[in-house]
């Protein structure tokens, strides 16, 4: 009998298929990391902004001259403040059509929110 060199085409071809069906399955939670990480960054924009403009309510008694702050690359901040209340809003161009809200009204009683809500 002649001595068996080399793999056969099937082997070769399962080989292959393993290794598709694992690579498939890793892009799939690398892309779920990347949204959570787009998400926390701009939660932690949104606390920055509730921390600026909770300092200055304590000073000046107002949240309307609340000035947003520079956020971090990809993330876009909306601030609406008035005098007891005030509402800001993060979005992310890696993550389309996610907006995460925080806001508080000192008037009707509803304190800040523990925190953000992303949809």
């Amino acid at each position: 009998m002649r001595a068996r060199r080399g793999f056969t085409l099937i082997e070769l071809l399962v080989v292959t298929l393993v290794i598709g069906i694992l690579a498939s399955i890793a892009l799939v939670k690398f892309n779920d990391s990347k949204q959570r990480a787009y998400l926390a960054t701009m939660k932690s924009e949104l606390n920055t902004i509730a921390t600026m403009a909770e300092a200055q309510y304590s000073t000046e008694n107002t949240y309307a001259n609340v000035v947003a702050p520079v956020p971090t690359n990809g993330v876009t901040l909306t601030f609406t403040g008035s005098i007891t209340s005030w509402t800001a809003t993060a979005t992310h161009r890696n993550a389309p059509g996610t907006v995460c809200t925080l806001t508080t009204d000192v008037a009707n009683g509803m304190p800040i929110s523990s925190a953000p809500y992303c949809e």
